[in-house]
């Protein structure tokens, strides 16, 4: 009997640590993160990622803007990874295993879209018509 098809799911990692939370225990979360995220990588359930650097530039059809950070505060991306599951409920259940989330971090898990992008497909960059 053949396996179900895995699919990649981007983990972006959002927000920022409570502050009422002790430096200690928020390295220990990191510590536990990381023996976390190898064991999960190697059990096939995720791929790695990275932390993002403080600098940064967006550009846009008016210009190149480089003295981030880019959005408000609470809303800063820290990184990102990959789960690999059947579907996006499985990949939530596998980041819900985070241990960073008890210090204040949450997670956005977004599909990877193999597909190409086209005009005449709904996507999230088709603007309302």
């Amino acid at each position: 009997m053949n396996s179900p098809t895995k699919h990649d799911y981007l983990v972006i990692s959002r927000g920022q640590w409570d502050k009422d939370v002790s430096p200690a225990d928020i390295q220990q979360s990191i510590d536990d993160f990381y023996v976390w995220l190898t064991s999960s990588i190697e059990a096939g359930k995720m791929k790695m990622g990275s932390r993002l650097a403080l600098a940064g530039a967006t550009v846009s059809r008016q210009s190149i803007i480089t003295d981030g950070p880019f959005g408000e505060a609470k809303e800063a991306i820290g990184g990102y990874w990959f789960i690999v599951a059947d579907n996006l409920e499985e990949a939530s259940q596998i980041a819900a295993g985070n241990p960073c989330l008890k210090c204040g971090l949450f997670y956005e898990i977004r599909p990877i879209d193999p597909a190409c992008c086209s005009v005449d497909s709904v996507t999230t960059e088709t603007a309302d018509r």
